[in-house]
């Protein structure tokens, strides 16, 4: 009857402690393009954007609706696309449901000793694969490339020095870095001219930045549309959908922008682009709505890449989003 009893309590222990876990807030980025690379670069969406001091190099774009060795980007949406995979997600709760399961059966690491040693030991060996995880996770999130030249600094993106008092990085018309997807033989090229950014278009940015943060927070999508392409607004929108079908609500606040590059600017045509390497400070949290508890926080801060576009003489609107590293 004691036996009986004590592998009863282990057992409901062993579930709680599973339903905490199941509930805990793993380390997971839901702000808009987190954990991934979407979006329209026009004729260089598959090219690598330039280093800069900010962010030495830039994981590829990886949703986009501009074919390799398209000429521009589509700015509309034609489908949904599945949602981006998460690192970490699957393979933690694979061991975890695998080292609970071992525990409850008797067969974990310390399922001999039974008793109050094997709750204890089975409360070490999950502190340990979490550990393991959440080491092996911000290992790859912090890996830094090659050293890179000196970028303007958090003053001049945010507008609030002279043209001179920055430098930008090299003009991408002499070649934007090793190309990811070729134009095919024949195809015709586009004409690449040079941009010059000053200021006032570095404060737009940073702008931008605040805004698409905020309205993403909010689930406001009409606000998205209107500081987004087609394209990025239905990405977002796709994103929130998803949080609804779960249950769940990104709440993004205290966005701060720390550091700031011009990785480079060229235009198309008629059309004009800028991409700004940046790093910056978030509160990104994910609550479930039945609960109200906290299920996903984020990283407190963000390296990214975004890609603005306009028509010449127009207003800056987000056209893609990466992650730098």
């Amino acid at each position: 009857m004691f036996i009986s009893s004590t592998r009863r309590t282990r057992a409901a222990t062993i579930f709680a402690l599973a339903a905490v876990l199941a509930v805990a807030a793993p380390v997971a980025e839901a702000r808009p393009g987190g954990g991934g690379g979407m979006g329209s670069r026009g004729s260089k969406t598959y090219n690598a954007p330039s280093s800069t001091a900010t962010a030495p190099g830039a994981a590829p774009i990886q949703r986009s609706q501009t074919q390799p060795g398209s000429t521009m980007g589509n700015p509309g949406m034609t489908s949904a696309a599945t949602q981006r995979p998460r690192f970490g997600g699957g393979f933690m709760a694979g061991l975890l449901g695998a080292g609970l399961l071992g525990a409850l059966l008797g067969g974990g690491f310390f399922g001999g000793l039974g008793g109050i040693a094997s709750m204890i030991g089975l409360l070490l060996q999950v502190g340990l694969i979490v550990m393991v995880v959440a080491f092996a996770v911000r290992w790859f999130r912090r890996r830094q490339g090659n050293p890179a030249p000196a970028g303007m600094s958090r003053s001049a993106l945010q507008g609030d020095s002279t043209p001179g008092n920055y430098r930008s990085a090299p003009s991408s018309a002499t070649g934007p870095g090793p190309a990811m997807g070729a134009t095919p033989r024949g195809a015709p090229q586009p004409t690449v001219g040079k941009v010059d950014i000053g200021p006032g278009d570095f404060q737009s940015f940073e702008i931008a930045l605040n805004d698409v943060q905020a309205a993403y927070g909010r689930g406001d999508v009409a606000a998205l549309r209107n500081l987004a392409t087609p394209e990025m607004a239905g990405y977002f929108t796709e994103e929130l959908r998803g949080n609804e079908s779960r249950g769940v609500v990104n709440r993004i606040s205290n966005v701060k922008l720390l550091q700031g590059d011009l990785s480079e600017a060229w235009s198309e045509g008629r059309m004009e682009y800028a991409t700004v390497a940046m790093r910056y400070a978030i509160t990104d949290v994910t609550i479930d709505l039945r609960t109200n508890q906290t299920v996903e926080t984020g990283e407190p801060e963000a390296l990214e890449l975004w890609t603005f576009v306009r028509e010449r003489g127009g207003r800056w609107i987000l056209s893609a989003i990466q992650q730098g590293r």
